[in-house]
């Protein structure tokens, strides 16, 4: 048994906001993973917003939903993704979160009439929060959020500043992300912003035990031994994070300067052995997919944000990695799908996948996508939102419900065909009101979603409130399409699919939530694959218009070897 202490590693950034905190601290836990350490990882948000549930994906990106309901940071999502270990409530704590349990507190007198103050009952707040995940874990990584300097993380870095006090220096370790920028004009990269970065931590009373510092160059030895010498830090602990085509090389390249080396040794780690293959396997598929290229529309409303998507970028990525291929991801607005040209657009595409969402903004133009997609067979994956459209779309096409839509956004329609759940109806506070996190499912015999999960019991992640209503269930599969997936009791539909259709499949869940670049989840891998049929499919057809031509008007070179043919997903 192992009676080692458990480890705390804590994450900071310095310079300007966006360098990378999360991928960092992720691949640092991929790292410690790899050497047989049980690993988990939290982020503290300095907002005073309690989770990101009501905030616009404009201005936070997307909410990642844990398997417990909790609303948060995307951040968790690379954490689970790269460590694979499913995180709750208690790996996401913002400023609001602390505040509130301190004021309840207070409120229920538990405070024996103190003053309460920042110090101690906030920062006190937030070491609870660290030392909660302790128990089952060898090393506990926390991420700081927002940027050194910021007086809304001020309580956190005198918090963690304290813990390292309280457990001692051998069980705490602090790295901090930094900035090298390179100046174009002078041709020179530039160490003085993370030598000020690095003094202002100091004047707060941390140390940073290592650096990781990111550059678009190089970073020469001899500036290394600068950066080392002004900031107090080892030569050795100066790490290099260059860009990189794909956040699944971090860890490689930390390797590769042995920063998961160090971190065991400065904190007396057993350092195992680190096996690093199948990792290394999965980015040499990223890198040099065999099965060339296929391109994949995705039409939502906050395409102006990618990262309001970024689970289902990477799962989209982790189904392109389960079939050797890479997927080219074009971000469509579904507002400019309003004008009926969707053809035009969607042609050029091996799959149409629409994302979750909420608000009647573009629902019209995704109508209009799914629309064509049905029609002209092309793969189509819905997701949440998706559904939701799939269903008004099949209603007004197919089963004559010229008027179908969603009670959401049009209460005094005469065919709600998605409508609240009694259950809800009187709910008015948005957050933290709607179906959120994992639910259980029961997949139709011979469905398409039993195939491809491979089981007729599942579980995944879900946030919304609107369901498909049980009133027109009989209408759509009379017309065709199959209901695939419902709840346990049979009540809510969860998945849908159209057995006449290459490939048509929309889920009421967030499957993107729950996929891992060495693990994808299967509905995105079967999607990708149909995305390749579709692909050499047309291209055959193509291949096939050409030999029937007359031989003055056919191509002179000959025709290209089709791809090879998707891998088996394990």
């Amino acid at each position: 048994m192992n009676t080692t202490p458990t480890k705390y590693i804590f994450v900071t950034g310095g310079v300007v906001s966006s360098l990378g905190k999360g991928i960092a601290a992720a691949s640092i836990g991929r790292l410690l993973v790899n050497r047989g350490l049980r690993v988990t990882i939290q982020k503290f948000d300095p907002y005073i917003n309690v989770d990101p549930g009501t905030l616009s994906p404009f201005q936070h990106g997307e909410v990642y939903v844990t398997d417990d309901g909790a609303e948060t940071d995307l951040d968790l999502g690379h954490y689970e993704r790269f460590v694979g270990e499913s995180l709750t409530v208690a790996n996401s704590i913002t400023t609001g979160r602390i505040y509130q349990d301190v004021i309840q507190k207070e409120r229920r007198g538990e405070y024996l009439g103190a003053t309460v103050q920042v110090i101690p009952h906030i920062t006190d707040a937030i070491k609870g929060a660290i030392r909660r995940l302790a128990p089952n874990h060898d090393v506990v990584i926390t991420e700081i959020g927002g940027t050194v300097g910021d007086i809304e993380s001020l309580p956190f870095l005198e918090a963690i500043r304290q813990y390292r006090q309280e457990v001692g220096r051998e069980h705490t370790l602090f790295v901090h992300l930094t900035l090298i920028p390179y100046i174009a004009a002078a041709g020179e990269l530039k160490t003085k912003p993370t030598q000020h970065s690095v003094r202002e931590l100091m004047e707060i009373g941390i140390q940073p035990d290592i650096l990781i510092c990111r550059s678009e160059h190089p970073i020469p030895p001899e500036m290394r031994r600068k950066i080392a010498l002004f900031t107090n830090v080892d030569v050795a602990s100066v790490i290099e994070a260059a860009d990189v085509k794909s956040i699944y090389e971090v860890p490689l390249e930390y390797h590769k300067q042995r920063l998961d080396e160090q971190v065991c040794h400065k904190l007396g780690l057993p350092a195992g052995k680190t096996d690093l293959a199948e990792w290394e396997q999965l980015v040499e598929r990223i890198r040099r997919p065999r099965n060339g290229t296929v391109k994949v529309a995705v039409v939502g409303k906050y395409v102006a944000l990618v990262d309001s998507y970024k689970s289902v970028q990477e799962a989209l990525y982790h189904g392109g990695i389960a079939n050797d291929v890479r997927v080219h991801i074009e971000w469509l607005s579904s507002e400019d799908f309003e004008n009926g040209q969707t053809a035009d657009k969607l042609a050029e595409f091996d799959g149409l996948l629409i994302p979750g969402g909420f608000g009647v903004r573009g629902v019209e133009g995704m109508l209009g996508a799914i629309n064509w997609a049905r029609e002209n067979g092309l793969p189509f994956f819905g997701i949440c939102l998706g559904l939701q459209t799939a269903i008004i779309e099949f209603s007004r096409a197919v089963c004559g419900l010229e008027h179908a839509h969603s009670a959401e956004w049009e209460r005094d329609t005469s065919d709600p065909v998605i409508c609240l759940m009694d259950s809800q109806r009187q709910v008015t506070d948005l957050g933290g009101t709607q179906r959120l996190g994992a639910y259980m499912a029961r997949l139709a015999p011979g469905s398409k979603s039993a195939e491809i999960y491979g089981s007729h019991e599942i579980s995944e992640r879900h946030r919304h409130r609107y369901e498909v209503n049980n009133a027109y269930r009989g209408q759509l599969e009379d017309a065709g399409m199959r209901i695939s997936g419902t709840s346990p009791d049979g009540n809510l539909v969860e998945m849908i699919e159209l057995p006449s259709h290459p490939w048509f499949v929309a889920t009421q869940a967030h499957p993107e939530l729950k996929s891992r670049p060495d693990h994808p989840h299967p509905l995105f891998a079967s999607f990708v694959r149909a995305a390749m049929d579709r692909r050499d499919g047309q291209a055959q057809t193509s291949l096939e218009r050409d030999l029937a031509a007359p031989a003055s008007v056919q191509a002179g070179a000959p025709a290209e070897k089709a791809p090879e043919r998707p891998v088996t997903v394990a």
